[in-house]
């Protein structure tokens, strides 16, 4: 199972962090550097999403529900039924991160990436995951004050308005400035992508040393890490059987199921991070550490997954199914239109 290079990287800034942190002016600088790099971040996530290619997406509207569902509603239940699971195997920072992880939005990249692999609808990936970031935006603040509440450091109006400003309203920038920059973007795609990684990295070395000047990685225990990564395991585990097997149930067939799964059962670093920066605060690098964690985990296995599906035999078109279920899709989609 192949190891992420960029987790490497991630890993590797977390090691300056503990060695070198930045301390006094240094980490207001390295601060402040990390707010404008997230802000830039999603100023070219709006600039490459085609408004045109997103309101085409909304015709397979049943997929991006289901999708949304997964990532905002299923994902937190579970994330509420780990509370059991405190003091016996976590404590209760870790849980509050692990419980934060269910709230993000899902990934675009990867999703798409996996789901070609596959032979999956990549359109439908491409959309799902563009839409669950657009949304977790202003969702994931709200369930965080909803079930994080105190717990998440401190969430407050404040907070929202912080997320809003650092997030959504570069996002909009990026969509009104298409028309005259997606040429540029387009062009310098691969430039572009470096600046994408350095602005994460930027925002984990921010928060893993403002970790380590307050001492809050002495409440980490080796015997604690491995408990996390087990309940990780198994969540992951649980969310690709749901997406899989809950997709087939409700008639999708299988390049559909293929981009439900890989968008519907993982959870985005990118926008990860920088809430968890405005929602935890000095506890950012320890609440990010469940996050951090299963995202390499959710490469890792889903790599495995899409290489077998890709071996998988091509599936046999039923008119009856498809009949029935262009009805069941056809009707509905028209009242959500209008």
């Amino acid at each position: 199972m192949p190891i992420d290079p960029y987790i490497v990287l991630l890993l590797g800034t977390v090691g300056l962090a503990a060695l070198l942190p930045a301390r006094g002016v240094g980490a207001d600088v390295a601060s402040g550097a990390s707010t404008a790099a997230i802000a830039f971040l999603f100023f070219l996530y709006g600039a490459r999403l085609s408004t045109r290619e997103a309101l085409d997406g909304l015709k397979h509207w049943r997929l991006h529900g289901t999708v949304l569902i997964c990532t905002f509603v299923v994902f937190p239940v579970l994330g509420l039924a780990a509370r059991g699971l405190v003091p016996a195997l976590l404590t209760q920072p870790l849980y509050q991160g692990l419980l934060f992880l269910t709230l993000v939005p899902s990934t675009i990249q990867s999703s798409i990436a996996f789901t070609s692999i596959a032979r999956g609808n990549v359109p439908a990936a491409i959309c799902a995951g563009s839409f669950s970031s657009l949304a977790g935006i202003l969702l994931t603040p709200l369930l965080a004050a909803a079930l994080l509440g105190n717990g998440g450091g401190g969430f407050s109006a404040d907070s929202l308005v912080k997320i809003v400003l650092q997030l959504l309203v570069p996002f909009l920038a990026g969509q009104l400035l298409r028309p005259w920059i997606s040429g540029f973007v387009t062009r310098h795609k691969k430039i572009l992508g470096f600046v994408d990684r350095g602005s994460i990295l930027l925002v984990v070395y921010t928060a893993f040393s403002e970790g380590m000047t307050r001492g809050i990685w002495h409440q980490v225990s080796v015997v604690r890490l491995a408990a996390l990564l087990a309940v990780e395991a198994v969540l992951l585990a649980v969310m690709l059987l749901l997406t899989w097997y809950g997709a087939r149930a409700l008639g999708f067939g299988r390049e559909d199921r293929i981009a439900i799964q890989f968008a519907g059962s993982k959870k985005s670093l990118a926008s990860g991070l920088p809430m968890a920066g405005v929602l935890f605060g000095a506890h950012a690098s320890l609440a990010v550490l469940p996050l951090m964690l299963f995202h390499q985990m959710q490469l890792m296995v889903c790599a495995v997954i899409a290489k077998r599906r890709a071996r998988d035999p091509e599936e046999t078109p039923d008119p009856a199914r498809e009949s029935a279920a262009d009805a069941v899709q056809g009707q509905p989609q028209h009242r959500a239109l209008r």
